[in-house]
């Protein structure tokens, strides 16, 4: 649900080559287009086109639930469904709170970074209110995490200590080079070379996913 398509080039294909993306599917109404068992797992690709979608859905009907609407004739194809969503809280973002049943919200140990999260939180309490009561937070994902620097640490903790009464605060990722190598070969972190090196941040995400499968 991103226009910038990072996780679609980090899937191995190339947006501008795509003959179908989510925004057929948001805008046009076209079946969810699905590429088939990339390293295990189907994606519904997007690129910059998807921008487009917040334009043209200003005055759709229901538009709130044009996503829900599309992965309602998939779901039941699939154990776990994930949006990845953009960085912004516009109408792309809305519609996948409004589909979603978990959120799990990353965020950068940063100063700034963790600023923001309130207007992600009042988001949600907003979509909560009025359009999807079943809306949850699954947890909040420390990344980027430099346990050398004192600002990182004060960040952690602020985090741990603010947001925990509201959902787990998992371990934090830490700044890697192989997450970088990992996302320019586009595959995933497990299937690069010396995978057994990155085993301490491969062991943090197999927690992550574990705890997921629980909510």
């Amino acid at each position: 649900m991103d226009p910038q398509a990072s996780l679609t080039t980090f899937m191995g294909l190339e947006p501008p080559d795509l003959k179908k993306t989510m925004y057929d599917a948001l805008s046009k109404e076209e079946p969810l287009p699905i590429e088939k068992d990339l390293d295990g797992l189907d994606l519904a690709p997007s690129n910059i086109l998807l921008a487009d979608c917040e334009q043209e859905l200003v005055l759709a009907l229901k538009r709130e639930e044009r996503l829900k609407e599309v992965l309602a004739l998939v779901t039941e194809q699939y154990d776990f469904i994930l949006i990845d969503c953009p960085p912004s809280l516009g109408l792309l973002s809305l519609i996948s709170l409004v589909a979603s049943n978990h959120v799990l919200v990353p965020i950068e140990t940063q100063y700034k970074a963790f600023k923001g999260t309130d207007s992600l939180l009042k988001t949600i309490s907003k979509v909560q209110l009025r359009l999807n009561k079943s809306l949850r937070i699954a947890g909040f994902v420390p990344t980027k995490y430099a346990s050398r620097n004192s600002l990182d640490r004060q960040v952690l903790e602020a985090m741990q200590k603010q947001l925990s009464p509201l959902a787990p605060v998992f371990s934090p990722l830490p700044t890697a080079t192989s997450l970088a190598l990992a996302s320019k070969k586009g595959v995933p972190l497990a299937l690069c070379s010396g995978s057994s090196r990155n085993q301490p941040i491969l062991t943090l995400f197999d927690e992550l996913a574990e705890a997921m499968e629980e909510v």
